[in-house]
């Protein structure tokens, strides 16, 4: 969540004023005891530094636990020296969780300020009810409750500013008291114990209890580290076969496509996403682009010719972490504050068949397992896509005419039907019907061929597709030389003047059609009319077969009888 520019600039001052002046403070009333024993504040210092930079990862939280190691260096080496190793470890754990990046510089005084309001309210309670430095458990049982009181102010007084931080500086609304809140307190008391056994341990053997505490624990960060990036990479896993089943669920390229853009921005740190697909001219064209949440574009890529045209060509998976890394491969078609890239292939049959290139904002938003993941993706993607281009193309030769290229008598017939179900529910007022003949066809295809036949039909579709292309209507060819165009809510006025625009434009437009029967194939111009019936529901249909053998009767008695190339509308009389 963005913070403003007035409170980072609180927390610069806030630093400034309070963490130089309170450390001197401090070095003043409790100075350290440490003459002689330098080698032994470094090992601590570097025990420090190590379990500040190996967290402990419980529900995808990073839990920093260096609770433990901050007790027994203020036991063994006073307040002062704490509060240096502590301001040391915020570094170190900035620096480890990759968050001091431009813009958020400000979490740097922000955690110092917490860290040092921890370690100077935990130690000033402990040396005002009588604790001492370098006390000594067996003989002093007071000392041992105090080193208690210690932690318990430290953990209560960590808990209360890092609440105030969500609430003031992040405004976060969301519940505390959550999950996180129960796992981070049940694992630093857990931990907080082994910093009295490392004090107790170091005053009896030295700083091999260093290595005796130390190695331990870091092994154990280490485990739950591998065992939590097995577990993550295991939900990865169960998240990329549950999207392959969704995606092969879908019927329609542009869902499968969505569906891919959709999951991967969900699963992934993605500002900006393109799928392309290799063309037949041996390109890379968009299929689908998003950036920051926004459609795109980008002009065609050749193979080999920017990070796309690279995974194109290599046929393998770019990881790049940083602008520097891939900028000189780039043709700059990618955003400018683009820094991550992940580009991976979609292969299929052992063919290339398009690129998935992922981008982000942030530097190292993506790591290495993640490629695995994209990967699985890609080929689950590459089925589903070749799945719904079948399913597509023979929903559409089922549906649609080969020559012409409209919808079939089939496809129309139950649309009619469902159109008609419509009018019954009052969902529409009208449903109109038009019915077109071409006269003398035979003679047409006597004259000049089957072949020119055709083209006068494949063109007479065009210019019906056309005509009604910013209307509700639809156009299909009945069967030979019949075509039907369905008009929901058209009163029978507007749909025979329809017709009547459709009769001139076929009467006084002539069609140019290939002489099929001419050795020589010349083009030549035909002119043909056509008959046209008009019916309209519910005025003239109490159902939806009523409605085309009525509309089928204006166009022979009222149309063809009466000499053809005219428009005729359906009368009971």
């Amino acid at each position: 969540m963005e913070v403003k520019p007035s409170i980072k600039n609180a927390i610069f001052l806030t630093w400034f004023l309070m963490v130089p002046a309170g450390t001197w403070f401090t070095y003043k009333t409790y100075p350290p005891h440490i003459s002689g024993q330098w080698l032994d504040i470094f090992a601590f210092l570097l025990l420090t530094c190590v379990v500040a930079s190996m967290p402990i990862v419980i529900n995808e939280m990073f839990i920093f636990l260096i609770q433990w190691v901050a007790l027994a260096t203020f036991l063994m080496f006073g307040l002062f020296v704490e509060i240096i190793f502590a301001q040391i470890a915020v570094f170190v754990v900035l620096t480890k969780s990759r968050i001091l990046r431009n813009g958020e510089l400000f979490r740097l005084p922000l955690n110092l300020n917490m860290f040092f309001i921890v370690s100077f309210t935990s130690g000033i309670a402990y040396y005002l009810f009588g604790g001492q430095t370098g006390p000594d458990f067996a003989y002093d049982t007071k000392s041992m409750w105090l080193a208690f009181l210690y932690a318990v102010v430290s953990y209560s007084v960590n808990q209360i500013i890092f609440s105030c931080n969500l609430r003031l500086v992040y405004k976060s609304k969301e519940s505390y008291f959550g999950k996180d809140f129960i796992v981070e307190t049940t694992t630093t008391f857990i931990t907080f114990p082994i910093g009295f056994v490392l004090y107790i341990l170091y005053n009896q053997v030295g700083s091999l209890a260093l290595l005796f505490v130390g190695i331990p624990f870091v092994s154990l960060s280490m485990i739950f580290r591998l065992y939590y990036s097995s577990e993550k990479i295991n939900e990865y896993l169960q998240k990329a076969a549950e999207i392959g089943h969704q995606m092969a669920e879908r019927l329609k390229v542009d869902d499968v496509v969505e569906l891919l853009i959709q999951k991967v921005s969900e699963m992934l740190p993605v500002d900006y996403a393109y799928i392309l697909e290799v063309s037949k001219n041996d390109e890379l064209i968009l299929v689908r682009g998003i950036e920051d949440g926004m459609p795109n574009s980008l002009p065609p890529v050749k193979k080999s010719q920017g990070i796309s045209g690279m995974v194109w060509g290599e046929q393998e998976t770019f990881l790049y972490t940083a602008r520097k890394e891939w900028h000189q491969y780039s043709n700059g078609h990618l955003p400018d504050d683009a820094e991550s890239i992940l580009g991976v292939p979609i292969v299929r049959s052992k063919k290339v068949i398009g690129v998935l290139l992922l981008a982000s904002k942030r530097k190292r938003a993506f790591e290495k397992f993640q490629l695995m993941i994209i990967d699985i993706l890609c080929s689950h993607f590459a089925v589903a896509i070749e799945n719904a281009k079948h399913y597509e193309l023979t929903k559409m030769q089922s549906e649609r005419c080969s020559l012409t290229k409209l919808y079939n008598y089939r496809y129309f017939e139950n649309l009619l039907s469902e159109e008609y179900e419509k009018l019954t529910r009052f969902e529409r007022r009208t449903l109109s019907l038009i019915i077109l003949d071409i006269d003398h066809f035979k003679q047409v295809n006597d004259s000049y061929g089957h072949q020119s036949g055709n083209e006068i039909l494949s063109e007479l579709a065009n210019r019906l597709s056309k005509l009604i292309e910013h209307t509700h209507g639809t156009v299909a060819r009945y069967g030979g030389e019949e075509f039907v165009i369905l008009l929901p809510d058209t009163s029978k006025e507007a749909a025979f003047v329809m017709a009547e625009q459709i009769r001139r434009m076929i009467a006084n437009w002539p069609f140019t059609i290939k002489q099929s029967l001419d050795v020589e194939n010349t083009q030549q111009k035909v002119m043909i009319t056509a008959s046209i019936g008009v019916a309209t529901a519910p005025e003239d249909a109490e159902d939806s077969l009523a409605l085309i053998r009525h509309a089928d009767r204006a166009l022979y008695v009222g149309a063809k009888r009466a000499g053809r190339n005219r428009v005729a509308e359906y009368s009971s009389c």
